[in-house]
């Protein structure tokens, strides 16, 4: 006997002479599927389960079908399509598990008709002939499949297969073999569904009939209405409509806005009430006449209320401050300017949103706000078409009906984190807003009428400025927000974070008093962040314990922060930076690292032992550092001689440079000149001095090239306590930045050639 893989099925019967399509997602089935189209004639035994659990070797009837696979697809979706037609019934003689699989034995099964057969074949095509006639939903396909047809059980196979049965009515004509038992069967379900389409027809007549009722229904509730308007207890859609007139009539647009609305109202009048289009009109037109058409609001002229507001809410950032008061000058001089569209761009946490809220007061303008990171859906800017039910404008238009004015202060958070799908691009839905020269003409797809922003200050933020869409980026001015000093974040906890957390929590200054030691020490060991939310939120932490001590112990009522007391009230230090000390070593130099937390000093330590001349890095340096340290050596190699460095002890010793800590990744040019210092320090055994620091990117021929981030290293350098800094040249002009107090306490030496430290370290 042969055996067959079998396929089983849960949800549909397939009969003889009879072929269906079956989508399959799971790659149980996709693989036993693509073992049958391997076998040379693809045949396989289909079997519908006695039950729906799970399948054992029990689970299997006596008879199943004898299928052939006759296409094999593989979709887009990832699932495989496959079309089987059904041959004959087959007797499971045994059923056996092949690891994954089952596979059976069959034998094939002769069905004999006898002469009652033939009559019952007459009988059945009559039977059918009256079923398909009076049965609305069985189409007459059938009838032309009819031809050719001799035997009583192809008949019962083909109309069982278009019968309108349960899937475990319709498994039990697998399993009847006899074909006038089958033939038994079909009639007795024609003749209920027979029963079941004349019990519908005498429902619709009775219907029918009823009708003349509910029109008397209807007028009766026309009655109540007016009764209800008499009353003034009406709200019915002619008083609606009366009252939307009104508001069209006072409404400031313009004439074909007000002509559109017009007629949306002539046809919201003309609907029947009980039209499901009623209330997408009505919607409609509730947005049409609540949106800011032509209400502005006046600027403020004053520039100097508006630096003051803008110096009180934010500490530092003068270069977005001059650029609004720049905006509102030349704007007044002028009388006719578009609103710049701005970009700050930042770390999280240094005020970029709160700025823009404080840009809008400052102004005396409204403010909108929305976000835009995570979305993938064009339709959430631009709005969604009306023809779909639950359509809404997109969130520039719903931002300006919130705000009331048609000239806000428009805040777009996150618009680095915009993503693209097959929903569309929101980031090219935004180019027609953020366009100074398209969006005096903005198209909402919901409102379907263009809408003046020319006159709306956008204020888009971001985190990473390469994120944004580069289509974005060109229309957006730039403003960097760098991450706080150490310096400005005491300044902005003294003047704006203690006393508003001091207000919020009921205290005092007579309750509570801070030292700056204390307030540093919540800076650098309590928080490592470019802004100052963790900040506040350590303040609000270390207020919350002092409110609790004052409840519980009522003879202390004064608190003396200090540095040695923060502890006690927030626990051990979370963070610790790099420390220097002063005992100088061979072969370790301290260079000078920036992170978005700030800077620190980064010694680089180097070692000497015998070997074959090779390079070991480690601490976790990225690409760029690994090359830095390359060149670096290569630099010394090529001038052994000007460093008096011995040529052989590159040759006959491996050179081991390591950056601590290993488990932090670090890379970036910036560390060129202190990977040589390094190098040259362990070559010569002379040690640099543990208080000298130094940054900047070297090149093959020894020259020193600018870097970046010089304000955040110098002030890390400084609270490491280095009293001398190598900086390159082209960072000169970079000084300026960096606070005064720090300046007086640290040497800059400025360098263009390498060989400018060399000679004042190692000469």
């Amino acid at each position: 006997m042969k055996k067959l893989l079998v396929l089983i099925i849960n949800d549909m019967v397939i009969f003889p002479n009879n072929e269906v399509r079956i989508e399959y997602d799971n790659n149980y089935d996709k693989q036993m599927v693509d073992i049958v189209d391997q076998i040379d004639d693809n045949l396989m035994i289909i079997v519908n389960p006695i039950d729906d659990g799970e399948v054992t070797l029990t689970s299997f009837p006596k008879y199943g079908i004898l299928g052939r696979l006759k296409l094999k697809m593989n979709v887009p979706n990832g699932k495989t399509r496959i079309v089987i037609e059904g041959l004959d019934r087959v007797l499971l003689s045994s059923i056996v598990e092949d690891g994954y699989y089952f596979k059976a034995e069959y034998q094939e099964v002769v069905i004999e008709e006898s002469e009652e057969a033939k009559s019952y074949f007459s009988i059945l095509m009559k039977s059918l002939e009256n079923y398909v006639a009076k049965v609305p939903y069985m189409g007459n396909a059938i009838m032309g499949q009819l031809n050719g047809i001799e035997s009583l059980s192809e008949l019962c196979d083909l109309i069982v297969s278009f019968l309108p049965i349960q899937y475990e009515a319709k498994k039990r004509y697998i399993t009847t073999i006899d074909p006038v038992v089958r033939a038994k069967y079909l009639m007795e379900d024609m003749n209920r569904d027979l029963k079941f389409v004349e019990l519908e027809q005498r429902i619709e007549n009775e219907v029918e009939k009823e009708l003349d009722a509910s029109q008397k229904e209807y007028f009766l509730r026309e009655k109540i209405k007016l009764m209800q308007q008499e009353l003034g207890e009406g709200n019915n859609k002619e008083t609606d409509v009366e009252r939307i007139r009104k508001k069209v009539s006072k409404l400031k647009c313009s004439a074909k806005i007000k002509e559109k609305i017009k007629r949306e109202l002539d046809r919201y009048d003309s609907l029947n009430s009980n039209s499901p289009e009623l209330g997408m009109i009505r919607e409609y037109l509730d947005w049409m006449i609540n949106l800011p058409w032509n209400h502005y609001t006046k600027d403020t002229n004053d520039l100097v209320k508006v630096k003051s507001i803008l110096d009180s809410s934010h500490y530092a950032l003068e270069e977005v401050k001059d650029r609004i008061l720049e905006y509102l000058a030349v704007k007044q001089n002028t009388n006719n300017l578009r609103s710049p569209i701005l970009c700050l761009v930042g770390p999280p946490g240094v005020g970029k949103t709160s700025l823009a809220l404080s840009i809008a007061k400052s102004l005396n303008r409204k403010a909108a706000k929305i976000s835009v990171g995570g979305i993938n859906d064009e339709a959430e800017i631009v709005g969604h078409r009306r023809t779909y039910i639950g359509a809404n404008p997109g969130r520039i238009i719903q931002g300006i009906r919130k705000a009331g004015t048609t000239n806000p202060v428009f805040i777009i958070d996150e618009i680095d984190k915009m993503t693209k799908d097959i929903k569309g691009d929101p980031a090219s839905s935004l180019l027609e807003v953020l366009d100074p020269e398209q969006n005096n003409k903005f198209s909402d797809h919901y409102i379907e009428e263009d809408f003046d922003l020319s006159q709306v200050m956008f204020i888009a933020t971001a985190n990473y400025v390469e994120q944004i869409p580069y289509e974005l980026r060109d229309r957006l001015e730039i403003i960097t927000i760098s991450s706080y000093t150490e310096y400005e974040k005491l300044d902005i906890a003294k003047k704006h974070l203690i006393p508003k957390e001091m207000d919020e929590h009921g205290l005092t200054p007579l309750q509570v008093q801070f030292d700056d030691d204390a307030i540093m020490t919540l800076i650098r060991n309590y928080t490592k962040e470019a802004g100052v939310r963790e900040l506040e939120r350590m303040i609000a932490t270390l207020f919350r314990k002092i409110v609790k001590n004052i409840l519980l112990n009522q003879d202390v009522m004064f608190y003396h922060i200090t540095d040695s007391v923060i502890e006690e009230f927030l626990g051990k230090k979370k963070y610790y930076f790099m420390e220097n000390d002063d005992v100088h070593e061979i072969g370790v130099v301290n260079g000078m690292a920036y992170t978005v937390f700030g800077g620190d000093i980064l010694p680089i330590e180097a070692t000497l032992f015998k070997g074959k001349g090779d390079l070991i890095l480690t601490g976790s340096l990225g690409d760029v550092m690994q090359e830095s340290c390359h060149i670096a050596l290569d630099y010394i190699k090529a001038n052994g001689d000007s460093f008096g460095i011995d040529s052989e002890l590159f040759e006959k010793n491996d050179i081991h440079v390591h950056v601590p800590e290993g488990a932090v990744n670090k890379d970036g040019p910036s560390a060129g000149v202190t990977m040589t210092t390094t190098l040259i320090s362990l070559f010569k055994k002379v040690a640099v001095d543990k208080s000298v620091a130094m940054t900047g990117e070297i090149t093959l021929r020894g020259r020193v090239l600018g870097i970046g981030g010089l304000k955040e290293k110098v002030i890390g350098a400084h609270r490491a306590n280095i009293k001398k800094v190598f900086i390159p040249r082209e960072n000169e002009k970079d000084l300026d930045d960096i606070p005064e107090e720090i300046k007086k306490d640290i040497q800059f030496v400025m360098v263009e050639q390498y060989m400018d430290i060399y000679q004042n370290l190692f000469a």
